[in-house]
């Protein structure tokens, strides 16, 4: 398992408390409603709202949060008018390139906290472009394989529209193009399969190796950055080494 997906699910048990819970799901229900804003309130025909959900059923909100968010981005409420999406590109200290995906009411405000946070600590904010020829849009599942056979896990992910299956620790990674994202979710499904970590994501086309020390000191920075509350996604071509992520689980 690759160690941002490792950092993923250390962050998500970390986070358990009651108030992260609130802000995730803040952060999710915002994303929702926008998505039923662009395109409608049905998931079957509308991807992005579909992933939406995805990422908030993968989060466990409650079925009727999502219903709520729903509502409000089809027009039943008037708050979902004024957000929109913006993708930031930027560096943090030594150079790790950075994308941040965002959801806001207010740009002024979500830029001048990211550049807050980024100009204090040794990084900066990046003109539209500079950053995101060094990442891969793509479609990514991991789940934990309890048992499950890996010949057949890998047969259903190709036969899906996967470019590649990977195991390690226990774990399998899916990767794929961004238009197989369906097709390898309701193979999953089919197979009663439920990813603990699917979406769309930013892969890294090279990843910058650190040490220990520099890789904390970034992922902090990440940490500060993934806590605003217009930021929905923090992607980063930053290697994550083992060492790293023990000294930051404790």
């Amino acid at each position: 398992m690759s160690g941002h997906s490792k950092w993923s699910t250390i962050k998500r048990k970390k986070g358990a408390n009651d108030a992260k819970r609130g802000q995730i799901f803040t952060r999710l229900a915002r994303e929702i409603a926008l998505a039923a804003r662009e395109g409608g309130g049905n998931p079957d025909v509308n991807f992005t709202l579909r992933l939406a959900i995805d990422r908030a059923k993968a989060e466990n909100m409650p079925n009727d949060n999502i219903e709520r968010a729903i509502k409000r981005g089809t027009g039943e409420d008037k708050d979902a008018a004024s957000l929109e999406q913006v993708t930031y590109e930027g560096y943090a200290p030594h150079g790790v390139a950075l994308m941040v995906d965002c959801v806001t009411d207010n740009r002024n405000r979500t830029v001048a906290e990211l550049r807050h946070i980024l100009n204090k600590a040794g990084g900066s904010m990046g003109e539209g472009g500079s950053v995101a020829w060094q990442f891969t849009r793509i479609a990514y599942f991991a789940f934990p394989m309890d048992g499950k056979n890996e010949d057949q896990i890998f047969e259903l992910a190709v036969e899906a529209g996967a470019d590649d299956v990977s195991f390690e620790d226990g774990w399998a990674e899916i990767v794929g193009p961004t238009d197989a994202y369906k097709t390898i979710s309701d193979a999953l499904n089919g197979a009663g399969i439920k990813p603990e970590d699917s979406g769309l994501r930013m892969q890294p086309n090279q990843e910058i190796d650190l040490g220990p020390q520099e890789t904390m000191q970034v992922m902090r920075v990440i940490e500060e950055i993934e806590d605003l509350d217009d930021t929905q996604s923090v992607s980063s071509n930053l290697k994550i080494s083992e060492e790293a992520l023990e000294q930051m689980a404790a």
